[in-house]
Parts: C-alpha cells; structure tokens; sequence
C-alpha cells in the first residue's frame, strides 16, 4: 500500500517560494503509469488540481498556475516537490498530494491514494 506524506512549511511569507515535498514509501514513483499529483483547497473553496508529475518524468501543469509552479522528483528518495513561486494570501490553502492513473482537465482519474494534506499560510 502506498502512503504519500505531505512536508509542512507552515507560515510562507509573501512573495517568498513555497516549496512543498511528497513522499511515498511503499510505492515507487518512477514505475507503472501513473501521475503523481499536487492538488490544493482554498478555505471554502474547491479543489484545484495544479500540476503533476508522469512516471516517466514528464510533468503537466494547471494553464493557470503555470508560470509560478514547477514539479520535480528525487527517485532516489522516492519524493516529489511542488514549488510555488511569489505566492500572495491567496494560495492559502490546503495543500495534497495524490495519485492517479490520469488527469483530464484537471481532474484526475483513478486516483487511490493522497495524503492527509497540509495547511498552508500566506500571510506578512
């Protein structure tokens, strides 16, 4: 069974980098065909996917969050990190990785595991 884990940076200043990493012991992320997601939940909002991360390496991102995220992986440690650049209080939010078999317009597909989340603050 694999467990994905959520690190927890807590307070972000703005317009600081978030960085955020996943791990999943019991799993690797470099096998099989799946897609290695980082989804986040504003307080009372809904979910928006942000981009993902392929077996394969490859990665996709949210058309709108693009130019400010980027999602690389360590193999080795079997993690995957999520960095957010110049964030304002609105990426306050509720911060989730997750894994899928897909993504379509982002909303995954076949997703059967995601981690318990961690809250993220932006505030001065």
């Amino acid at each position: 069974q694999v467990q994905l884990q959520e690190s927890d940076p807590g307070l972000v200043k703005p317009p600081q980098t978030l960085s955020l990493t996943c791990t999943a012991p019991g799993g690797s992320i470099a096998t099989g065909h799946y897609y290695w997601n980082w989804i986040r939940q504003p307080p009372g909002k809904g979910l928006e996917w942000m981009g993902a991360i392929f077996s394969s390496g490859s990665t996709s991102y949210s058309p709108s969050l693009k130019s400010r995220t980027s999602i690389s992986r360590d193999t080795s440690k079997n993690q995957f990190t999520l960095q957010l650049t110049s964030v304002t209080p609105e990426d306050t939010a509720l911060y989730f990785c997750a894994r899928s078999r897909g993504v379509v317009g982002g909303n995954l597909y076949g997703m059967d595991y995601r981690g318990k989340g961690t809250l993220v603050t932006v505030s001065s």
